[in-house]
């Protein structure tokens, strides 16, 4: 299978003024459209279909995405800066868009002609979703997956079980990595966009989590699933590079952003809170306990976005760096700890309780902890590149 290889996202058309008009747009819509639909999901505990149509209509789920597959070729960088104004919303909003502005990356690079037409650009144009499904809840994510397929002439079947998939039971298709049977180890792995529904595929909405209200999360089993050939991304044997190779990195920054922009609306919200309530006859602003406290979180949102930029400036230079993005993982998700645990001690125990948007943004906050992999995880990669080194 001669795959089409996947270009760097070029600059958007125009100059700087067109980006600060995009960024200014989407501030509103954060603001105004996203609080409306915070509400909406916290209450219905769902994600609509009209959500994901309005974020496509707007543009929101191509930002990312190369002019030439029908994206508008925000480079990382700067789509970063939009990730993180859309992370100031809720948890469902914020998923929508980075999974659709990252998933069509191993798609690209990996993908022939024909799974271009089929696949990619109705991807990028919003008329499809793809799921990425890797987590297994018997398996580590990584080379020990146990989800086997076995070929027959020009289809394989897939037997195995997947857990934790975002947007798992709303896809309409999924990024299954498995591996092939009777095989160990990455070099027995294989990629396949398999869909969700039909024969052998049984798709089931997972109980309802802490945080990430109303987002769609799988658990995924497959009895001897058929998958034609054709829908395999790269060759036998390539599971785990089409899964993590030149995807993760980019994913793992998405990530460290999200944790920022969410770190961000809990300052603000516990700066708001700080100013309007009294005790004492005094303003809790003007106490200084909270005031420092304030200011620990306003350092620690600064100093996680200046990380995140950095790595991401050392990615678009050289797409082989991991352990930058795996440092802005780190850090991120741990000031996105600190602070929301900050702004919730700020609001006191009416912080506690569902009116109060600080009782939201703190369960939100703590699915961070899990996404792209776990502090230890983003240890031992950061360990592994500097011994490298």
């Amino acid at each position: 299978m001669t795959a089409v290889q996947a270009t760097p996202s070029q600059p958007p058309a125009g100059d700087d003024p067109d980006f600060a008009a995009l960024k200014a747009e989407v501030g509103e819509y954060v603001a105004t459209r996203g609080e409306y639909w915070s509400e909406r999901v916290e209450r219905e505990r769902q994600v609509p279909d009209e959500l994901w149509d309005e974020l496509r209509d707007h543009g929101y789920l191509s930002l990312a995405a190369p002019a030439e597959y029908g994206g508008r070729g925000v480079p990382l960088t700067r789509y970063l800066e939009l990730l993180e104004l859309f992370s100031t919303s809720h948890g469902s909003l914020r998923m929508i868009i980075h999974v659709c502005n990252g998933v069509w990356r191993p798609i690209a690079a990996h993908a022939t002609a024909e799974q271009r037409e089929r696949f990619l650009l109705p991807l990028v144009a919003g008329e499809i979703k793809v799921a990425f499904a890797l987590t297994e809840p018997n398996a580590g994510t990584g080379a020990d997956i146990r989800s086997s397929v076995a070929r027959d002439a020009d289809t394989y079947f897939l037997t195995g079980e997947k857990h934790l998939i975002t947007f798992g039971t709303v896809a309409d298709y999924l990024l299954v990595i498995a591996r092939m049977q009777d095989t160990t180890g990455a070099k027995g792995t294989v990629a396949l966009l398999t869909p969700p529904r039909g024969e052998g595929v049984e798709a089931t909405l997972m109980p309802e989590s802490m945080g990430l209200r109303g987002t769609d999360h799988a658990r995924l089993l497959f009895q001897r699933a058929p998958v034609p050939v054709a829908n395999r991304l790269g060759e036998e044997g390539e599971g785990l590079s089409v899964a993590l190779g030149g995807f993760l990195a980019p994913s793992r920054l998405s990530l460290a952003m999200t944790c920022v922009g969410l770190a961000h609306r809990a300052l603000d919200e516990a700066v708001a809170y700080a100013k309007r309530r009294e005790t004492f006859g005094r303003k809790l602003a003007e106490r200084q306990a909270i005031a420092f406290k304030l200011a620990e979180m306003a350092t620690d949102v600064q100093a996680a976005r200046a990380l995140v930029l950095s790595a991401a400036e050392a990615w678009e230079r050289d797409a082989d760096a991991i352990a930058e993005p795996a440092m802005a993982k780190l850090f991120a998700n741990d000031a996105l700890q600190r602070v929301t645990d900050a702004a919730l001690d700020i609001h006191g125990g009416i912080g506690y309780f569902s009116p109060s948007p600080i009782e939201r943004v703190y369960r939100d906050a703590r699915a961070q902890r899990f996404e792209e992999g776990t502090a230890e995880v983003q240890k031992m990669t950061i360990a592994r590149e500097l011994l490298r080194r």
